[in-house]
């Protein structure tokens, strides 16, 4: 199938504005690969340092420089349940990498906070900079110049796009993702929602809540619904830095081992030392960040790589836009229904057919980029993640080791519930919308929003604080039809934490018949759900946004299906309107916020991917 003409379109432009930023990239690719393996270049010094606490064996292996060695850079710990699993791939991975003759270190450890725990919290207000915290972790970890390739293993929010914008500033170096994999199923998600409505309504305990949030997140594992983590792990499927197949596997099991095994094999076959040298900075180019997006479409997924995405492709020379994702959404067809999209989490997902059917028909559909490089190498391209991994019979019989192969993907979606066709999909275009207007630019995911819902035109009611939002439900002041402007949220002002704690109670307003939206320029979670959301609203408050215009009673109108975020005011009016800026300085100390003044002065828009690196392009 040829390529579809929007997909050409879009690719070529994105080629066009980054051709001056991408060629400075590649040449700083090139620059460091042509200095050959890094620790050749170290002093006995340096060296010795390198290697003094590594065993005897694997000291033989680097002090002749003549096998790679691979760097492990981890976001383990073990009381956020995704990362758990972590612990065990280290000693797995080297031990891989002794049967083939290299050796493994691990690099350096990289911080991981959950956004499911800071959710409300002071905490949420250093989540979004985590991950350049994550991302200059990373190449700390790299910068000792000992290593011929990585492994990045890392699963949820901020992690994933952190590790990765880390190891594109070592673009010469070969890179695979290793995930960790879903928690077996537990409570519904639909469930586990509707006892946090009934919550927010009053009409259930805070013991009968835990209790229903215990069975939802019950084990080790990512948790289950289609949010930023799993989001995430798409993505390194369709953009090409997994061992295929590796997104959705669960933990503890033995393919996920296999897989593990089988990332520390790959990246050494794509090292400089063999005929398949795959660096991360040619993985990653124009295609690779246009096929992101399309995934990032076709499974309605999280809102918050409408900024990971865009500093993904900064950190490697390439400048996207909203506008870009806009285009895109228009010709890709909604494929996937898993919470908040649908009532699947993304075990039954996988089941169904998961990414390796999805990934199928969208090449089938000419709605990927097929002849690009990926980790998996070979003359595949992406068509080498249509398959599944399977664990089959070794030479020696049911009693010997298993071997890990990969069998094509389903022919037929296994529940068209939950994995649509191209031919048969769930919407006709993608979940995602840019909203335009005397408002800003803004995105809303709207695969969760019914059509019914997806105009609201009201009187705003203006907060500075989600909080505000809270009481004023609380005080009986919210039942009617209203735009709720919660501004003042944005990196700037105080990190751009996600609210998505306000979800259940604007839905339990929209559930009993009033119109509700909510306009921000914050986040809402990659779990943002069944009412419409304009957010990322930019530029934000504090750097003189038009949200600081907004009074309380001038009637907005958000309209998903035609683009808009208007503020209905006479234009003369709103021109002559003083800008309210909220005073955040209550934001900006005590539980770590004062060590993140620096980055809130520096970070960069949300359309530019509130970045607090890459002025240099």
């Amino acid at each position: 199938m040829s390529p579809h003409p929007r997909l050409i379109e879009v690719t070529a432009r994105i080629q066009a504005r980054s051709a001056a930023t991408r060629q400075r990239y590649l040449e700083r690719v090139a620059a460091h690969h042509a200095r050959g393996v890094q620790r050749a270049g170290l002093g006995c010094t340096n060296l010795a340092h390198g290697y003094a606490a590594a065993p005897e064996g694997d000291k033989i292996w680097l002090r002749a420089q003549h096998a790679p060695n691979i760097g492990i850079v981890s976001s383990y710990n073990d009381m956020l349940s995704a990362h758990q699993p972590l612990h065990a791939f280290p000693a797995w991975i080297k031990e891989a990498a002794r049967e083939h003759g290299a050796t493994a270190q691990f690099a350096g450890g990289v911080p991981a906070m959950c956004d499911g725990v800071t959710q409300g919290q002071p905490g949420m207000e250093l989540s979004l900079f985590s991950r350049d915290v994550i991302a200059m972790g990373t190449a700390v970890a790299l910068t000792h110049n000992m290593f011929d390739a990585t492994l990045c293993l890392g699963v949820c929010d901020k992690i994933v796009p952190g590790l990765l914008i880390g190891a594109l500033s070592f673009g010469h170096l070969p890179t695979i993702f290793v995930p960790g994999g879903p928690m077996p199923s537990g409570l519904s998600n639909d469930a586990k929602a509707k006892m946090r409505q009934r919550f927010a309504a009053g009409e259930v305990g805070p013991d009968a809540l835990l209790a229903a949030e215990e069975q939802s997140y019950h084990t080790a594992g990512t948790c289950t619904f289609y949010g930023t983590a799993n989001s995430n792990q798409m993505l390194m499927e369709i953009m090409g830095l997994h061992v295929p197949g590796s997104a959705f596997i669960n933990p503890g099991t033995p393919l996920r081992e296999a897989l593990v095994r089988e990332a520390a094999h790959r990246v050494l076959q794509i090292t400089s030392h063999g005929p398949d040298y795959t660096p991360i900075g040619h993985v990653i180019d124009e295609r690779a960040i246009v096929n992101g997006i399309v995934g990032l479409m076709a499974t309605g997924g999280s809102t918050n790589h409408t900024l990971h995405l865009v500093a993904i492709a900064r950190a490697a020379g390439i400048l996207i836009d909203w506008s870009d994702f806009d285009e895109l959404s228009a010709v890709v067809p909604l494929l996937a229904r898993v919470y908040p999209n649908g009532k699947a989490d993304v075990n039954q997902f996988h089941e169904a057919g998961g990414l390796g059917f999805l990934i199928r028909e969208l090449l089938d559909a000419g709605l990927l980029h097929e002849d690009v490089r990926t980790v998996a190498g070979g003359n595949l391209g992406l068509r080498a993640y249509t398959r599944h991994p399977v664990l089959r019979e070794g030479p020696q019989g049911p009693d010997g080791p298993p071997v890990l192969a990969w069998e094509d993907a389903p022919a037929a979606s296994g529940n068209d519930q939950i994995v649509g066709t191209v031919a048969t999909p769930f919407a006709p275009n993608g979940g995602l919308r840019l909203l335009q207007g005397n408002l800003g630019r803004s995105v809303i995911k709207v695969s969760a929003v019914k059509p019914e819902h997806q105009v609201v035109q009201a009187p705003a009611i203006v907060f500075d604080d989600q909080e505000d939002l809270l009481a004023a439900y609380k005080r009986g002041e919210l039942q009617r039809d209203f735009v709720a402007v919660v501004r003042g949220q944005g990196p700037r002002a105080n990190g751009m934490p996600e609210l998505h704690s306000l979800t259940p109670t604007l839905t339990n307003l929209q559930d009993q018949g009033f119109k509700v939206a909510l306009v921000t320029d914050g986040r809402m979670s990659g779990a943002s759900g069944k009412v419409p959301a304009a957010i990322h609203v930019t530029p934000e408050v504090v750097a003189g946004g038009p949200l600081a215009r907004v009074r309380t009673g001038d009637v907005i109108l958000l309209d998903a299906p035609a683009g808009m975020l208007e503020a209905l005011v006479p234009p003369d009016e709103w021109v002559a309107r003083e800008v309210l800026m909220p005073d955040r300085e209550g934001h900006h100390h005590g539980l770590g916020r004062d060590l993140f003044g620096g980055l809130r002065h520096t970070v960069t828009g949300a359309e530019q991917g509130a970045a607090t690196f890459g002025g240099d392009w």
